[in-house]
């Protein structure tokens, strides 16, 4: 296990350019973290600093590291059960995937991320930390055919209907969504319920997660995934397919 060689805490309400856990956070990230706190200390020195250089996270988000991301993702973690198979899409800098692996060595986490770079600085991440529980995956979700998880999470990729579109297929059926979502997740879900529905899902449902730890608590809209739909052919596919049957 990789561990930092002493404590890293700041003594003010935001992180460093460092990604120094301050203060007035650790009682968060200890209750967190637990004995993973050390892994996830790592892990934002990374994002803080190669992160930062190689444009996966912007460097005003640095010093907001562990208030809006780190503690932010490990909190969806309560909602995850002991040994469940998990696929990230859209994994980016590793939010909320890699948090959720250091937060669990339990559960087994596929990321899966379109461009190179940041597949790359996920690898260093996974081999860095030394975390046997991740798999890197460089391809758009579309592709990620066969996958069968028990749950899919997604942060800020997309709007709730293509989010849906992308993610629930790689759900088995039982399995579930979870979409890492800001203050207005009930109104996309009045607006897209309708196509949740068509498209598999169950009825899509605001959970608020690590309410008296983090504030605010982190917005989470969950779907269960109740069957799989059938993608129609498009037009060009039809009209080929009743040619050929001539």
């Amino acid at each position: 296990m990789t561990t930092d060689p002493a404590p890293e805490v700041s003594d003010g309400g935001v992180s460093p350019v460092d990604g120094s856990l301050p203060a007035d956070l650790l009682p968060a990230a200890m209750a967190l973290f637990g004995a993973r706190l050390d892994l996830a200390r790592a892990y934002a020195r990374l994002l803080a600093t190669d992160g930062v250089v190689r444009g996966l996270i912007g460097p005003r988000e640095a010093p907001r590291i562990w208030e809006r991301h780190l503690l932010n993702c490990a909190a969806v973690a309560e909602l995850i059960s002991p040994g469940e198979t998990v696929v990230d899409v859209g994994s980016g800098a590793g939010l909320p995937g890699i948090v959720l692996a250091v937060v669990r060595p339990d559960i087994s986490v596929t990321l899966v991320e379109p461009l190179a770079r940041r597949t790359a600085f996920l690898s260093e991440v996974v081999d860095a930390l030394r975390l046997d529980n991740v798999t890197v995956h460089r391809g758009r979700a579309e592709e990620a055919t066969g996958t069968q998880a028990d749950v899919v999470t997604a942060r800020a990729v997309a709007p709730l209907d293509r989010l849906t579109a992308w993610c629930l297929p790689l759900a088995r059926v039982g399995g579930r969504l979870l979409a890492l979502k800001g203050s207005s997740a009930a109104e996309e879900i009045a607006e897209h319920q309708a196509t949740v529905t068509r498209l598999g899902g169950g009825p899509a449902a605001v959970v608020r997660c690590g309410a008296g730890l983090i504030d605010p608590p982190t917005i989470v809209v969950e779907i269960e995934c109740v069957a799989h739909a059938r993608s129609k052919p498009s037009r060009k596919t039809a009209r080929s397919g009743a040619r050929s049957r001539r």
